[in-house]
């Protein structure tokens, strides 16, 4: 079993205890090198001590968590977010494909994620979060715009799209198959009611159980052989009965929306 030395950054006292115990109690391969209140305290560990797990809490007056990352990634060090609920806060982060655990913490989500870092180490060396992922991170939660920018876990990696570049996606049992403008795709181990939740809603329709359309790449619909949408790449996709009626919203919303514009 690889030993996870690991510190917790947050400036809560009860959240830094309370995450501390459930360590100790259920996770037996990480060892706490030490705990800090604060960026600075944590940056005086990482210079001291060698670190490969970080449990950072984003929201931390005074300082924000993201200034801690540039050291996490010197020092080859994986980092898992912890955050209070805040659904846009949440949603960035799984937009961006990092680890994060929802304060209070749950015990199984917490050994999950521990896993999930063991496993990696176990694999090949710990490549941190690239640097585009932590900024589209903390370029979304400063201006709380809609989410722009996807990470997908990919192979070995992930991949980084613009959404607009999506043109549809089709359900594949537990995975998810992401059709690009460009005629690439890819299949990610997303199921597609996750990319419902993140996908901005007023271009991204769910048109049926199994697909998912861009607006922005359809040419026309019609009901001459039952209810389909035609899009711009020439594939044709059947919308349900129960989610024509939504459909046929969005499609207005979305063209008074441009020409609003």
């Amino acid at each position: 079993m690889i030993t996870l030395k690991a510190i917790i950054v947050d400036d809560e006292e009860f959240a830094r205890s309370s995450l501390f115990f459930l360590l100790q109690q259920n996770c037996p391969q990480v060892e706490i090198t030490g705990i800090a209140k604060s960026v600075n305290e944590a940056k005086e560990i990482l210079a001291h001590h060698p670190i490969n797990l970080i449990f950072l809490d984003i929201a931390m007056p005074g300082s924000n968590g993201f200034e801690l990352i540039p050291d996490a990634q010197k020092h080859q060090a994986a980092v898992i977010f912890t955050t209070a609920y805040d659904q846009y806060a949440l949603k960035a982060i799984k937009a961006n494909a990092l680890d994060y655990l929802l304060k209070p913490i749950d015990i199984d989500e917490l050994k999950t994620a521990v896993d999930k870092v063991s496993e990696h180490l176990k694999r090949y060396q710990y490549q941190n979060e690239s640097d585009e992922r932590i900024v589209n991170l903390a370029s979304s939660l400063n201006t709380k715009s809609e989410i722009r920018k996807l990470t997908l876990p990919y192979g070995q990696g992930f991949k980084m799209i613009d959404v607009d570049d999506i043109i549809y996606i089709e359900a594949d049992s537990n995975y998810s198959v992401v059709h690009f403008a460009d005629q690439d795709k890819i299949t990610v181990s997303k199921v597609l009611r996750e990319f419902e939740e993140l996908l901005p809603s007023d271009q991204f329709v769910r048109v049926h159980k199994s697909s998912i359309i861009n607006l922005n790449h359809l040419k026309e619909y019609n009901s001459k052989n039952g209810l389909q949408v035609f899009l711009k790449n020439g594939e044709s996709i059947n919308i349900s009965r129960r989610r024509a009626s939504d459909f046929f919203e969005k499609i207005k919303l979305f063209i008074k929306a441009g020409s609003d514009h």
